[in-house]
C-alpha cells in the first residue's frame, strides 16, 4: 500500500471506539465508507469526508480493506455472514476484525473468509476512548504475516500495531491484556479499601505507590477515577465481563485452569448483575465496598 494511493476502506461500526477510530484514519487521507447500525452515530463522520451508508453491502463493494469494530463475536458474525456482506467483498480484500472477540471464533472467521479468498486478520485494541481518540492504540494483530505488513500503515493512523502470531493470536493477546487489567482493577480497589478503612487519604495513596513496584498505568488512570468515584464508562463493566468470558473459554480449550481470572469473572459478574453493566469497569471498586461492607467518603479533591 502505498502512501500515494491509499487503500479503500470500508469501516463497521462506529460507536465509543470505532467513531474515534474512524476519524484518525479520516486525518490520515484514507478514503473512507462507514455503516453503524444506528445512523446517527455516523453522520458526523461525513463532515470529515466519510462517506456514510444505509447498508453494510453498500460499505464494503470496492473495499480493499474491511475494519469491523463491533461489540462482539456475534454481532460480527451476524453482520458479516449472516447479513451476506462477505459476499460482497472484493477479491482479496482484508477482513481486520479490530474488535474482542472469542479465540474460537477468530480462527472460524478465518477459515470462513479463506473459503472465498477474503484475508483475514484479527486485531484487537487495548488503550480505551483516550487512546482511540489519540490515535495512540495498542493493536494486536493475529494473521499472516505478509498481509499484516500490507495493512501496517492503516494500523499506524490508529496506533502502535504488533503481529503476535497466526490467526487468533491477536486475541489472546487481547484477553492477556483484559485478564491483566481486571485482577490489577480488583487489586487496586482492595489495597485502596484497606488503606481508607485505616484512616489513610486514598488520594495521597496512590501519589505513594506510583514510584514503587505497584506502579501501573492502572493505578494512575483507574486509581484516579476511584480517587474521583467516576465511573462513567471508557470501559464498561459488562464487556469485562464479556472478555473474561471469552478468557476463560479460551484457557478450557487450552487445557488450562486460571483460578485468580474465575474469581475475577464472578466478581464482575456479580457487579453486573447488581446493575454496574454500564459502570466503567473501575467501578469494581464500589462492588467491593459492599461486599466488604465499608463504604468510603468521596475524597475531597478541591
Amino acid at each position: 500500500m502505498s502512501e500515494s494511493r491509499k487503500p479503500n476502506i470500508a469501516f463497521i461500526g462506529t460507536g465509543l471506539m470505532g467513531g474515534p477510530m474512524a476519524r484518525c484514519l479520516l486525518r490520515e487521507g484514507f478514503p473512507l465508507k462507514v455503516w453503524n447500525r444506528t445512523h446517527s452515530k455516523a453522520e458526523s463522520l461525513e463532515e470529515l469526508g466519510a462517506t456514510v451508508l444505509d447498508s453494510p453491502s453498500e460499505a464494503v463493494k470496492d473495499a480493499k480493506v474491511l475494519i469491523t469494530m463491533l461489540k462482539d463475536g456475534p454481532a460480527v458474525d451476524e453482520v458479516v455472514f449472516r447479513q451476506g456482506v462477505a459476499t460482497y467483498l472484493p477479491p482479496r480484500s482484508i477482513h481486520v476484525d479490530m474488535g474482542s472477540i472469542g479465540l474460537d471464533q477468530a480462527v472460524e472467521h478465518g477459515e470462513r473468509h479463506a473459503i472465498r479468498g477474503i484475508r483475514y486478520l484479527d486485531a484487537p485494541v487495548s488503550g480505551g476512548t483516550k487512546g482511540a481518540k489519540a490515535g495512540d492504540l495498542a493493536i494486536m494483530v493475529g494473521g499472516d504475516s505478509e498481509t499484516f505488513a500490507e495493512v501496517v500503515p492503516v494500523f499506524e493512523a490508529m496506533g502502535r500495531p504488533t503481529h503476535v502470531g497466526p490467526t487468533g493470536c491477536g486475541q489472546l493477546s487481547k484477553l492477556a491484556n483484559q485478564v491483566i487489567v481486571a485482577i490489577t482493577i480488583g487489586a487496586v480497589s482492595e489495597a485502596f479499601i484497606l488503606a481508607g478503612a485505616g484512616g489513610a487519604d486514598r488520594s495521597k495513596v496512590r501519589d505513594a505507590l506510583q514510584g514503587g513496584f505497584a506502579s501501573s498505568r492502572i493505578l494512575s488512570e483507574h486509581g484516579l477515577r476511584m480517587v474521583n468515584r467516576d465511573f462513567e464508562p471508557g470501559g464498561p463493566a459488562k464487556f469485562q465481563v464479556k472478555d473474561l468470558v471469552n478468557a476463560l473459554r479460551a484457557a478450557e480449550r487450552l487445557g488450562l485452569d486460571l483460578p485468580i481470572t474465575k474469581l475475577l469473572h464472578r466478581l464482575f459478574e456479580d457487579m453486573v448483575q447488581s446493575g454496574g453493566a454500564e459502570l466503567d469497569h473501575a467501578g469494581l471498586l464500589g462492588h467491593l465496598e459492599t461486599i466488604t461492607s465499608f463504604s468510603a467518603q468521596v475524597e475531597d479533591t478541591d
